[in-house]
């Protein structure tokens, strides 16, 4: 009698169905951050079994989901083609988070799981280039007198990080408005005016996506 060895399926597979986790997680997370395992493989076509075929446990799959996103957001506060050195800060902290929010699907999962007290250290510590871009961009703009001085350097760069995830998670990414609102309302609480906003959005239409 000859045994019948079941054949493994093909690691493409099994590569495929991560990623489609890892990408109706970002999606499922994003419109409600407390999403069950169950909600999450549904969501891929996948049973609950073989998420866990992938990843131990729901608090895996989501690290993981932060360490993707915050590569991407690294990546970006780091590129020196952003100019943050040598643009004035305004202009440079208008751009960098029109950039970021030109990754508007992981930004919305990373700041929706961000709000989940379980995974605030990862967040923070994957994040860790980005908020030393940031913290810099602030005490640069306090020293030069472009942004608000009546509120410490570390506390100003705290409230633009929440004020600019609590109105990414409420807007629809597909908005055409949604990046010139996301810039704004952080210039707002940086320090500008509305009309100092408009009027740089209008000099510098491309750190909303409208420019050349």
């Amino acid at each position: 009698m000859t045994d019948t060895v079941s054949p493994r399926r093909p690691r493409k597979d099994a590569a495929a169905n991560r990623a489609g986790l890892l990408s109706a997680a970002a999606r499922t997370l994003a419109l409600d951050p407390s999403a069950s395992v169950d909600a999450i493989a549904r969501a891929a076509g996948l049973s609950r079994r073989a998420l866990y075929g992938h990843f131990d446990d729901r608090d895996a799959l989501v690290r993981e989901l932060v360490a993707s996103g915050a590569q991407r957001f690294n990546a970006i506060a780091t590129d020196p083609g952003l100019r943050l050195d040598t643009e004035p800060v305004p202009v440079a902290l208008a751009r960098l988070t029109g950039r970021l929010w030109g990754e508007a699907s992981h930004v919305q999962v990373a700041a929706a799981v961000a709000l989940d007290e379980r995974h605030v250290e990862d967040s923070a510590a994957a994040l860790a280039p980005l908020r030393r871009a940031l913290m810099a961009l602030v005490r640069r703009g306090q020293d030069e007198g472009t942004l608000r001085t009546d509120v410490a350097a570390p506390t100003l760069a705290r409230l633009i990080e929440e004020t600019a995830r609590t109105v990414i998670v409420r807007l629809d990414a597909s908005s055409p408005e949604a990046r010139s609102l996301v810039v704004r309302a952080v210039l707002s609480i940086a320090g500008l005016s509305w009309r100092d906003a408009a009027t740089l959005i209008d000099a510098h239409a491309d750190v909303v996506g409208t420019g050349s």
